[in-house]
């Protein structure tokens, strides 16, 4: 009798857009797993309910993204990084107990570290776009790496003060119109917001800045944003959103099939073609 594969997904309301079961499914295949990984769209209303009956559904685990990260906090044993983010996007069980952690934050990290080597040798000082859960994790990740000072601009002032109010006295809070002065005297910028993604408004940044300038956009859809292009042009190093997309899944799958996959340049390339595939209308 053939065993039943191991079962992971990524649950999400809409789900359709996720790139998660290209990526999970290609290691699958490549580390010749009895397993699969799969999409659920699950209604905000019924998210509790699935994640409580996540084994009944046969999943020994699960990645959360859009609108369930806020929520998969309240419904695991979060870790650290989880609770320092606001949010949860991997859940994983020991023995009986649902686990959460936030890779979002070595995904930052660690695509930083391939994309741009030595990018926080000596940085003192980082700009950070957007007050979201993605900012937050952006945030203690810099913190790690030692990070003195991180402007954090928004848009939302009480939003801002919240994300200094718990991350203390490294975070300045800044305004739009002070960007350009700022970056003058930056090793990296960050922009955590969906300024530049496909259907939304531009981001439109005056890259007034040193040539060791290390800018890094979240947005992985289109693959080169407006500002990555302008930095690009300007000469200086990039690192974009797809890469953190592919980092971010190492921890996942290493925690649910127990093998630590590796982010090679054949599957960007094999996700890089699917988001350059013509959108569904």
């Amino acid at each position: 009798m053939k065993e039943k594969p191991l079962a992971a997904c990524v649950i999400g309301w809409p789900i359709g857009h996720s790139r998660s079961p290209l990526i999970h499914n290609y290691w699958i295949k490549q580390a010749w797993l009895n397993a699969e990984y799969r999409r659920e769209a699950v209604r905000p209303e019924d998210f509790a309910g699935f994640v409580g009956s996540l084994r009944e559904h046969g999943y020994v685990g699960a990645n959360v993204t859009v609108p369930h990260k806020e929520a998969a906090l309240k419904l695991c044993k979060p870790d650290e990084r989880a609770r320092a983010a606001g949010a949860v996007n991997t859940l994983w069980f020991d023995k009986d107990v649902l686990l959460g952690t936030n890779t979002d934050i070595e995904g930052f990290l660690n695509n930083l570290d391939a994309a741009t080597p030595g990018w926080d040798k000596g940085l003192s000082t980082a700009v950070v776009l957007g007050s979201g859960g993605a900012a937050r994790g952006v945030i203690y990740g810099l913190l790690t790496r030692d990070v003195e000072r991180i402007y954090l601009v928004n848009r939302t002032a009480s939003r801002a003060e919240a994300v200094k109010a718990q991350f203390g006295d490294s975070i300045r809070l800044a305004t739009w119109q002070e960007m350009t002065g700022l970056l003058g005297g930056a090793g990296l910028l960050v922009n955590t917001t969906t300024l530049g993604m496909t259907g939304e408004p531009p981001l439109d940044i005056n890259l007034r800045c040193p040539p060791s300038l290390v800018v890094n956009d979240l947005v992985y859809d289109p693959l080169e944003t407006g500002l990555l292009k302008n930095a690009r042009e300007r000469g200086l190093r990039t690192a974009d959103g797809l890469g953190m997309l592919l980092h971010q899944a190492v921890g996942g799958f290493e925690r649910w099939f127990g093998s630590k996959p590796q982010v090679t340049p054949e599957l960007r390339a094999l996700v890089e073609a699917d988001l350059k595939k013509p959108k569904e209308k």
